[in-house]
């Protein structure tokens, strides 16, 4: 065998396993669709970074630059973390855009300074329930150090998601509460 082939069969090997782990989710499975949400989160920072007006502007911008340092950070730690389990963290700008549930738009851009704000709290609640759900596989799957690593994420998402409602003049969880459960108490 080549080593051309050799190189073909094992990225297919694991392709066909990426497939599987996401079919039946696994800990390393759901950790990496939570890469793949910062990969996106990343890209989404620096857009609202780069485009934001108004009278707060520059202060928004400032709240940004540390996010991108700190999102930037939690992205490595992740995919190191995926290593050390023995995982393939998503390395290719594909594999973020199929495994992400963030959504991207360029007509964001043109979004007033509290929505492009508010797309970013609502991006953290998404990649949160993304988070919880690892950290019960990592459990379930007897993985001590990938779900304390994944409950410290958790964590910084809940201070990001306090930190911009903040920004928006609101409490952390104003806004936020599941329509379903606001149904229930009407009943």
């Amino acid at each position: 065998m080549t080593e051309q082939a050799t190189i073909e069969s094992k990225f297919a090997a694991e392709q066909k396993q990426a497939d599987a782990d996401h079919h039946k989710p696994t800990a390393g499975a759901m950790t990496n669709h939570v890469l793949s949400n910062h990969a996106i989160l990343n890209t989404k920072l620096h857009q609202i970074q780069w485009f934001v007006k108004g009278p707060n502007a520059e202060n928004y911008k400032a709240v940004l630059s540390q996010v991108i340092y700190e999102n930037y950070e939690w992205f490595d730690k992740i995919a190191e973390q995926l290593l050390d389990e023995g995982e393939i963290p998503s390395s290719t700008t594909d594999e973020y855009k199929e495994y992400t549930m963030l959504e991207e738009h360029g007509e964001n851009k043109y979004l007033d300074a509290d929505e492009m704000l508010e797309t970013i709290v609502q991006d953290l609640v998404t990649d949160n329930m993304f988070v919880t759900r690892a950290i019960k596989l990592a459990e379930k799957e007897d993985r001590p150090a990938f779900q304390e690593l994944l409950v410290e994420m958790y964590g910084w998402n809940n201070h990001q998601i306090r930190v911009f409602q903040g920004l928006l003049g609101k409490t952390a969880t104003e806004g936020l509460e599941d329509d379903e459960d606001d149904d229930d108490d009407d009943e």
